[in-house]
């Protein structure tokens, strides 16, 4: 979503990745980022809803402020409509192209029980199910440099998650921009 949104300005950079990459990705955030987009989607639906409240009233109003106000009230109605078709476009492009490109880590039986067995995320079980895929998906690859990349860094960027991916020699980065400097300091 962090791209879809815009958030990470460097995000156009993992279009075309270098072919020595290999981008892993657990099922469970495809699932996540479809729940997520839902749920903006209905929250855009009823802010317009509460906008479309107050533009009513403001047409009801002959006073020059609310003329005015009737003015800012439209502009950001369209603004905001033409910014949430954006962030569709971009999430349908991230999504298809994360789809398309990327290797995915199938939720198993061992993984749900890595989830039930690690007190962590409480509150936040699809970031637990997350943890232990990349986790497990690491503990198959251990010859291998491994990357968390996630602008997640509320739950993710934790000292004790941060802990638990070093042990298992996994580098955690909350900005593409970061990754790729870390990863164009790996290829000198």
């Amino acid at each position: 979503m962090s791209i879809a949104k815009g958030q990470d300005s460097q995000a156009q950079l993992l279009q075309n990745p270098p072919s020595s990459l290999r981008i892993v990705v657990p099922s469970i955030c495809f699932v996540e980022s479809l729940t997520t987009l839902e749920k903006e989607e209905k929250y855009n639906l009823d802010f317009l809803r509460n906008l479309d409240i107050q533009i009513n009233q403001a047409e009801r109003d002959n006073s020059s402020n609310a003329r005015l106000l009737l003015s800012h009230l439209e502009q950001s109605r369209t603004s905001f409509l033409q910014r949430s078709n954006e962030v569709k476009e971009r999430f349908d492009v991230a999504f298809n192209r994360l789809i398309n490109t990327s290797e995915m880590i199938t939720l198993s039986k061992d993984i749900f029980q890595l989830t039930l067995n690690r007190a962590m995320f409480e509150k936040h079980i699809i970031d637990r199910i997350i943890l232990e895929c990349i986790i497990f998906h690491a503990g198959l690859h251990p010859n291998e440099n491994k990357v968390f990349l996630s602008s997640n860094s509320k739950e993710f960027g934790r000292r004790e998650v941060l802990e638990i991916l070093r042990d298992r020699e996994i580098q955690y980065f909350n900005k593409i921009q970061n990754f790729l400097g870390w990863l164009q300091f790996q290829s000198n």
